[in-house]
């Protein structure tokens, strides 16, 4: 996981600002690499949900129409986790920030 470089120089009457900054651009990072990786779950179980519909209805037979709803189904994905997922984002993400605390 790549780490933002800091903007400010760390406060020099708290030693361990520069640290905290750290932690908190990380926590972050693993709270956005959550949310993706649950878009990227849900993209794959609604593609399957999709999978053997009759030609037609919202993307037609025409050419590209696997292409347009290949891309409808990302935005589907992308806005269930947005609007706050199925709880796999957080599970996720407690789980990567036990691992990067060393816990158990």
């Amino acid at each position: 996981m790549l780490l933002q470089p800091m903007t400010s120089a760390p406060n020099q009457s708290n030693p361990l600002s520069a640290v905290q900054n750290v932690d908190r651009t990380s926590k972050e990072a693993v709270k956005v690499a959550s949310k993706e990786f649950e878009a990227v779950f849900l993209n794959n179980m609604l593609q399957n949900m999709f999978t053997g519909l009759q030609e037609g209805g919202t993307w037609g037979n025409g050419h590209g129409s696997d292409a347009w709803q290949s891309l409808l189904i990302d935005e589907y994905a992308r806005s269930i986790s947005d609007a706050g997922g199925i709880g796999l984002a957080e599970s996720v993400e407690r789980e990567l920030l036990a691992l990067q605390e060393g816990r158990p």
